[in-house]
């Protein structure tokens, strides 16, 4: 790899999101002072992210350089790519966005949603169109195809040359909505030369051509044939082609559609507006009236294929939905497959449907699902037609760069001019060089119902989940004594030694600890007793840490409350004086 010199101008970029994991995937490009970003996605919470609802990117540098920032570019409207834009708009200034019809359309119904219509400016784009934004970029959106409709690929052209970044794609020759992936312009830019491609690596690891959308349809057909009953499908509500292929084999089955899920039902909506899904209106029927059609001429089309806990499937499984209950005889269709992460909960989904009498369909091998993601000899493909001088895989777990990383060598690609990178990674791209040249902070935010759950938070979940809680409550008089016995509460705790030899080893060290250390933190001031009583309640805590970890093998999260006297000169015997409200404090 060649140096740069000092003198030449070079292009940032910036990921801080979408590297070594599944999705998040966000970008920063910048050119002097000038900055935008390129997608800003969310991901799915792992088991041990208790509460959690949403994990985003850690935003900070955005946040500092935030005067820089010139306007975003969105590929396509998966949540992985747009869902994490109206927690941004909370904290940043985005002057304008630009992307897909269908991706705008979703993301004005989030940020109507969040009150944050007013913080930024829409556009629409269409095939081939070049915008300027800044000084410093022209941004050309290219036509892909994956699994959501309207999906584009993007050539930035900068003052050092131009750099391709993928997206999300796989190449289908048969699309289900006839849009082409535009290989031609892909091509044109090739022969001009591209200085860097960044290129989806979420299917790096799986050789071949991933297979066409439309093989799904003959597969779907079958089971559609042989369903005796009412059909369930469940799939992404993002999947726009697969939600047509399914109203497409409804209308040939002779069976209505009805829908369930906000999510399938805005995508569906904003789909047939722009002209994406093409079908009758009578098609579709409310709910609760497809309870008394003929169980053969009804197909329900639901959310829930990743097994979230508040999806129509999963609540429908658990016998929790108001209007539906699984019946003997019932299809049940899972067209997805589980994103890392999510599958024991979708194999629960599937053992409770299966207990409630309904026949599921599932599996790889049935062919009802085909990833949005190119292969292998898709990625070869790519990189054929763009030639870049520079690669950078993206978009997935360290083992896929690394392959995709082999893909490029393979293709001619000197192993001097890749980079395998990580979030907040600084690339600094130059005509004939690049290099990593530092990093930005990095990580994750996690998001509840009410908002950031900061990490000290999370960890306290996290212990209470492995092993429970204690709380112990306890009052000292002004001679370090106990004024009575301590209160304590053991919840989801296991214990080697029974719980009320527990609490009497507990009850003890607080007694013992106040006595012994009460010297260390009391004093005797112009005949006023002063009381570190802070310090007093940290021993205490130190003491019960140590014994329970002992004792039970286990470091369980600790509450500790102490209540002392609120005068601070010494009371008389017979005196009765308030006590303060008790202070408490969280250990692990």
């Amino acid at each position: 790899m060649r140096k740069k010199t000092e003198q030449k101008p070079n292009l940032k970029i910036i990921p801080l999101g979408g590297l070594h994991e599944i999705g998040k995937n966000t970008c920063v490009f910048e050119y002097e002072d000038e900055i935008i970003l390129l997608d800003a996605g969310i991901a799915f919470p792992t088991d041990e992210m208790h509460g959690v609802n949403v994990v985003l990117p850690d935003m900070t540098y955005l946040q500092e350089n935030q005067h820089r920032i010139k306007g975003m570019v969105v590929t396509h409207g998966h949540e992985d790519h747009i869902g994490g834009i109206a927690y941004h708009l909370q904290q940043i200034d985005i002057p304008v966005i630009y992307g897909p019809r269908l991706a705008m359309c979703l993301l004005q119904d989030k940020l109507q949603e969040a009150g944050l219509l007013e913080r930024t400016k829409l556009h629409n784009v269409s095939p081939r169109e070049i915008v300027r934004i800044g000084s410093s970029f022209y941004v050309e959106f290219l036509r892909n195809t994956h699994s959501i409709a309207d999906s584009y690929t993007i050539a930035l052209h900068t003052p050092i040359g131009v750099v391709i970044h993928s997206g999300d794609f796989k190449i289908d020759h048969t699309p289900v909505d006839g849009e082409h992936f535009d290989l031609q312009r892909l091509a044109e830019h090739g022969e001009k030369g591209v200085l860097a491609l960044l290129s989806d690596s979420t299917n790096a690891e799986i050789p071949g051509h991933t297979p066409s959308e439309s093989s799904v349809y003959p597969n779907l057909d079958r089971v559609f044939s042989q369903a005796q009953g009412r059909i369930m499908l469940t799939t992404f509500a993002s999947s726009v082609h697969r939600v047509n292929i399914v109203l497409s084999l409804a209308e040939k089955h002779d069976r209505k559609v009805a829908v369930v899920g906000r999510s399938m039902l805005n995508v569906i909506a904003h789909a047939r507006n722009l002209g994406y899904i093409k079908c009758r209106d009578d098609l579709f029927v409310p709910l609760r009236q497809s309870n008394s059609l003929p169980e053969e001429k009804i197909v329900i089309l639901t959310t829930g294929s990743q097994g979230e806990p508040l999806s129509a499937l999963t609540r429908i499984s658990k016998g929790e939905h108001r209007d539906l209950k699984i019946r003997q005889g019932d299809t049940v269709i899972f067209s997805a497959n589980p994103i890392p992460g999510n599958t024991i909960a979708v194999v629960n989904t599937i053992d409770r449907l299966m207990k409630m009498g309904a026949h599921v369909v599932y599996g790889r091998h049935l062919g009802i699902h085909v990833s949005g993601h190119g292969a292998q000899e898709d990625h070869k493909l790519m990189l054929a037609l763009t030639k870049p001088k520079f690669f950078v895989p993206v978009h997935g777990e360290y083992r896929m760069l690394i392959k995709h990383s082999e893909t490029a060598q393979s293709m001619g690609i000197s192993p001097e001019n890749i980079l395998i990178i990580d979030n907040g990674d600084i690339i600094e791209l130059t005509e004939d060089s690049i290099e990593i040249v530092g990093k930005v902070q990095s990580g994750i935010k996690l998001v509840d119902r009410e908002g950031i759950v900061h990490e000290q938070v999370m960890q306290d979940r996290q212990q209470l989940a492995e092993d429970g809680v204690i709380t112990v409550a306890a009052t000292v008089d002004w001679e370090g004594k106990l004024i009575a016995k301590p209160e304590i509460n053991l919840r989801g705790v296991v214990t080697n030694i029974d719980q009320s030899l527990l609490k009497e080893l507990i009850l003890r060290a607080v007694e013992k600890t106040a006595s012994d250390r009460w010297q260390e933190f009391s004093q005797t001031v112009d005949d006023e007793i002063q009381v570190q009583w802070n310090f007093l309640k940290q021993e205490i805590e130190s003491s019960l840490r140590r014994l329970i970890k002992r004792e039970t093998q286990t470091v369980p999260l600790l509450v500790f409350l102490l209540q002392h006297p609120e005068k601070s000169e010494k009371p008389a015997e017979s005196k009765v004086y308030r006590r303060k409200r008790p202070t408490a404090s969280i250990a692990s």
